[in-house]
């Protein structure tokens, strides 16, 4: 068991850490963090809920349909309607690169719980395939809807629409690796690699964009005091 538990959460201190770390000014409070964790935990249950109860009626079990609506749409949906109502106003979310950890910590707390669960139906073997697909596509899912939470509070002219953007990329994303776990049964690696690929080229993107617009908020901040 205790094997298990660590194969299942290794792979979130690793990710939460990098992503932490890959703040360069401000870092946030690591209570906030976790508070934002549990959140993300919690919503486990209730979708895990709702997925079985549609499987149990057969409602919806096309393979589209699983993918973008029951996974993609439900879990980033609750992710975004989280980070929105215990976040968003949050005194500590004050730069574009706080809507991204924050982001990841709620993704990685689902991704946690959902990763233990699979770990102790299927076996500790799928550890390291769970780790780097599930677990790493669940916290680049938050990056991507961080940045844009962070960027409708900080840095857009058009702030509803920049936080509908934040909810419907994700679930895009989310709902196009599902897919292709659907639909493709043998050969799906050659798939689901370069897609992984873009993935992370689209997180540590938004990553560079928040870090640099954190630079100049600072710099300008700096040059406005010594004047």
């Amino acid at each position: 068991m205790l094997a298990l538990l660590s194969a299942g959460i290794a792979p979130t201190l690793t990710l939460m850490s990098f992503f932490y770390l890959k703040d360069q000014f401000n870092s946030e409070p690591l209570s906030a963090l976790l508070k934002t964790f549990l959140y993300g935990a919690l919503l486990v249950f209730p979708i895990m809920f709702i997925q079985y109860a549609f499987m149990e009626e057969g409602v919806g079990q096309t393979p589209f349909i699983r993918s973008f609506i029951l996974t993609g749409l439900l879990e980033e949906f609750f992710k975004w309607f989280i980070f929105l109502y215990t976040v968003y106003k949050y005194t500590e979310f004050d730069s574009l690169y706080d809507g991204i950890i924050y982001g990841v910590s709620i993704s990685l707390g689902f991704a946690t719980v959902e990763n233990i669960l699979y770990l102790f139906a299927h076996g500790i073997e799928y550890a390291f395939s769970r780790a780097i697909f599930p677990v790493s596509s669940h916290a680049l899912f938050g990056v991507i809807m961080g940045y844009y939470l962070g960027k409708s509070k900080y840095n857009s002219l058009h702030p509803k629409s920049t936080i509908f953007i934040a909810l419907v990329i994700p679930v895009v994303l989310h709902g196009s690796y599902d897919y292709i776990l659907e639909k493709i049964t043998n050969g799906w690696l050659i798939i689901i690699v370069p897609f992984m690929v873009v993935l992370w080229g689209l997180g540590l993107r938004k990553v560079k964009l928040a870090n640099q617009h954190k630079y100049i908020e600072g710099a300008i901040l700096s040059e406005s005091k010594s004047q």
